[in-house]
């Protein structure tokens, strides 16, 4: 019997490097794609399973090459995607909003666009990763919070219209998740302003992440995960986050 095939997007690290070890270990033949290949060929390296795929998932040419490379697939795990600003909304930057809605929004349009045929043959199954943010709104995160909740509603929406191909179709939301580059990236590369999200408190880890992606991707058949939401016990919300020593 062949191995079961997973595509993880974003696997380069993070999220998705954690999702792409944790199928492999489980005895999926996994394609890691993301854009820094360099790291992908590293983490092929280290764990069997894993193969490497160059994507970048708001590129459209790139995009066709990986549905070349993947003539079958039983699991898409749509984890691209990512925070850049923390601005409100009278001082937005409005091109550095149509980045985050380009990566996390039409990337994964394109994505399951282009993976749907193979998926609908092996009744296969999109895991997407969303955000709290898909389903919470903060002061100061408009850009994100509106890329993740159009995440979430397309979550749903794919649902509606691929129940019938036999596709499941899942969202894991994750609140916070420390990993080297999320809040990093979302400061400019401010690592002292990066750090202070995390102050306090027992963030949750890429690896958490994953395990919560693979129990949803390894269920029964019969059985659809609609929606796990995964968030460290000291954050019940966006603004209820009991820090140690606040």
């Amino acid at each position: 019997m062949s191995r079961p095939t997973a595509v993880v997007t974003g696997a380069s690290s993070g999220i998705g490097a954690a999702t792409a070890v944790q199928l492999a270990a489980l005895g999926w033949d996994v394609v890691a794609a993301a854009r820094r290949v360099d790291r992908l060929g590293a983490l092929a390296k280290q764990h069997p399973g894993i193969r490497p795929q160059a994507l970048d998932v708001t590129d459209p040419r790139s995009v066709a090459d990986l549905v070349d490379a993947v003539p079958h697939a039983d699991l898409l795990v749509a984890n691209a995607g990512g925070a850049f600003d923390l601005d409100r909304l009278d001082t937005a930057d409005v091109d550095t909003w149509a980045r985050m809605y380009d990566v996390n929004v039409l990337g994964l349009v394109r994505t399951v666009q282009a993976l749907l045929p193979v998926l609908r043959r092996s009744r296969g199954h999109v895991v997407v990763t969303g955000s709290t943010a898909g389903h919470w709104v903060y002061e100061g995160g408009g850009g994100y919070v509106a890329a993740k909740h159009a995440v979430a509603a397309l979550r749903e929406t794919l649902r509606l219209e691929e129940v019938e191909h036999g596709l499941r179709v899942s969202e894991v939301a994750p609140g916070m998740v420390r990993t080297p580059e999320f809040s990093l990236q979302r400061f400019g590369g401010d690592q002292d302003r990066a750090d202070a999200v995390y102050a306090g408190v027992d963030p949750l880890v890429a690896e958490d992440v994953a395990e919560a992606i693979v129990w949803v991707a390894t269920r029964p058949r019969h059985v659809n995960i609609d929606l796990v939401q995964i968030t460290p016990q000291q954050q019940a919300a966006v603004h209820k986050v009991a820090r140690r020593g606040a």
